[in-house]
């Protein structure tokens, strides 16, 4: 077992140090261009995402729904740890790659959730199933590798979706709060069961209640720290940029030894945590009930901005200004460590307060994933036998918080590293049927 743990190990290291990095960069590099640089129309994609419209039927979601899934599903430990560990490993100026991975990761998901909605099906009974499962299907004619892609979407949900997330619950309740594994691990299940039981619908209406208020707290908790650390604030940003360009020896527990290992570090945590260019985002874009590729698509380029290139950033700013401020704080503490550290100066309940924003944030990732396996089995089995499925990943979510977990992690990433290529190359061979008309609200 060993062996195969160092082998994945070894073959993760290449593929997430070189050749997927340059691949996804290229990618959003592509489409920037391609579709005239979408980005430039965020406030009209965030006004799209707020505007109410009715629905046409009960059994799809607005595309206000369907946003809140999306970010359910991404964000979480890699906005709060993810970014701890980039400037842990990559310096400080991994924030600047990683924000820049954000930005440009926003035109592929465009791409990818247009595609979605263009190339979905739509069932018996009303209900819209998408994403590069069925670009492959209907805009390829390749059933092959569409079942390949949702195959590996089934184990990516049991795995980072499921296992990795209410292992993170129990490490947490553990450390924070000397809860019993099994304990949480029961808590866990239970209270995501409730949810991914009730379906779509169900999924939907929590999200859309939750994960706007679980973005909104943390977000105000991580500009209250940098309004009390506002003398370090520009002398923040200034380090970032020069340690993004030019690294060199950092404060704290930092490292930054390398040009190549800060962008490195700062692109892969925001490839992981906003999921561009994986697809996916393309899954749940193809739920909303609008009939407008491009309403959706900008609708969906959103969660890439709130998910990296607002929240991750966010975090970076708040671990940077508390180095040069406390740097004692930051001393003798693990990769992970460095947001802990920022959030202990907290006037009340700072530890406590993060232990809890990544327990809420892991069940919401519990639950958007669950919707994501959900669409893969459909697509796999042709809609027979969803609830053994649903069973089958609430039990997963206790088994994943009692499991030692580094070789489920590590078949995560080789799983994800498979998931970008199909996806990919549907982009390619589609980009004809790509449009990036604004759409009216």
């Amino acid at each position: 077992m060993q062996a195969v743990l160092n082998f994945i190990q070894s073959t993760n290291q290449f593929l997430w140090s070189g050749p997927l990095l340059f691949l996804l960069m290229g990618t959003h590099l592509y489409f920037t261009m391609k579709l005239h640089f979408p980005q430039k129309n965020i406030l009209k994609a965030i006004h799209l995402s707020v505007t109410p419209k009715s629905s046409v039927d009960g059994n799809n979601l607005s595309v206000f729904a369907t946003l809140s899934t999306t970010l359910a599903a991404t964000l979480g430990t890699g906005n709060i740890i993810g970014v701890s560990t980039a400037v842990a490993l990559g310096g400080p100026g991994a924030i600047f790659w990683c924000w820049i991975t954000g930005i440009l990761g926003m035109a592929t998901t465009y791409a990818e959730c247009f595609l979605s909605v263009r190339f979905r099906n739509r069932t018996q009974n009303g209900t819209y199933q998408g994403g590069p499962m069925y670009m492959w299907q209907n805009g390829l004619h390749n059933v092959a590798v569409g079942k390949f892609y949702g195959l590996l979407t089934l184990i990516a949900a049991f795995g980072v979706g499921c296992t990795t997330q209410s292992n993170s619950i129990t490490q947490t309740t553990s450390i924070s709060f000397g809860l019993n594994p099994h304990i949480a691990g029961f808590l866990a299940a239970i209270l995501a069961g409730l949810v991914i039981v009730g379906g779509i619908r169900s999924i939907g209406n929590v999200c859309m209640k939750i994960v706007p208020f679980l973005g909104i707290l943390y977000t105000a908790s991580c500009i209250f720290l940098l309004l009390r650390n506002r003398e370090a604030f520009l002398p923040a940003i200034h380090l970032i940029l020069s340690h993004a360009l030019a690294p060199r020896a950092a404060i704290g527990g930092a490292a930054g030894s390398s040009l190549m290992l800060t962008a490195r570090y700062g692109i892969a945590r925001g490839l992981f945590t906003n999921e561009a260019g994986i697809g996916t985002a393309a899954i749940t874009a193809a739920a909303s009930e609008t009939s407008h590729p491009a309403c959706q698509a900008y609708v969906s380029m959103t969660a890439v901005f709130w998910d990296t290139v607002v929240m991750c950033l966010l975090s970076g700013l708040v671990i940077v200004t508390n180095m040069l401020l406390h740097p004692e704080s930051t001393l003798n503490v693990n990769e992970a460590g460095l947001t802990d550290a920022a959030f202990s100066y907290l006037p009340f309940f700072g530890n406590t307060f993060l232990s809890l924003c990544l327990i809420a944030f892991a069940i919401t990732t519990l639950i958007g994933w669950s919707y994501l396996g959900e669409q893969a089995y459909c697509y796999l089995t042709g809609n027979k036998g969803i609830f053994l499925y649903k069973v089958a990943y609430i039990v997963m979510i206790y088994i994943g918080a009692v499991l030692p977990l580094n070789l489920v992690w590590e078949c995560t990433d080789l799983i994800n590293a498979f998931m970008v290529l199909p996806n990919v190359a549907a982009l390619f061979l589609l980009q004809k049927y790509l449009c990036y008309q604004v759409p009216d609200s």
